[in-house]
C-alpha cells in the first residue's frame, strides 16, 4: 500500500508541476501580449504626435513665409519713403550749400 500511495505522490507530484509550468507558461505568454500591445499603443502615440507637431511646424512655416513677404514688401515702402524724404531735403537745401560752397571759394583771406 505504501507503494501505491507513493506513486499516487509521485504522480500528483507531476500533474501539480505540469499544472503549474502551464499556469507560468500562460502568465508569459499574457504578459507578452500585454507588452506587445502597449509597444503598438506607444507606436501608434509616437506617430500620432510625431503628425502633430509636423502639422504644427509646417503651419507655423506657412505662416512666416507669409509674414516675410509682407515685411519685404512693408521694408521696400519704407525705404522708398526714406529716400523720397532725402530727396525732398537735398532739393531744399542745395541751393543754400551751394551757395556757402561758392563764397568760401571766392572769398580771399590774407
Amino acid at each position: 500500500m505504501d507503494a501505491t500511495r507513493g506513486q499516487n505522490g509521485i504522480q500528483l507530484l507531476l500533474a501539480a508541476e505540469q499544472e503549474a509550468q502551464h499556469i507560468v507558461n500562460a502568465a508569459r505568454n499574457a504578459k507578452i501580449a500585454r507588452l506587445k500591445q502597449a509597444k503598438e499603443g506607444a507606436e501608434k502615440d509616437i506617430t500620432e504626435f510625431r503628425a502633430h507637431v509636423e502639422a504644427e511646424f509646417q503651419r507655423k512655416v506657412a505662416e512666416s513665409s507669409g509674414d516675410s513677404g509682407a515685411n519685404v514688401k512693408r521694408l521696400e515702402q519704407e525705404t522708398e519713403a526714406k529716400i523720397h524724404h532725402l530727396k525732398i531735403e537735398a532739393a531744399r537745401i542745395s541751393h543754400d550749400v551751394v551757395h556757402m560752397l561758392l563764397k568760401h571759394v571766392t572769398t580771399v583771406k590774407n
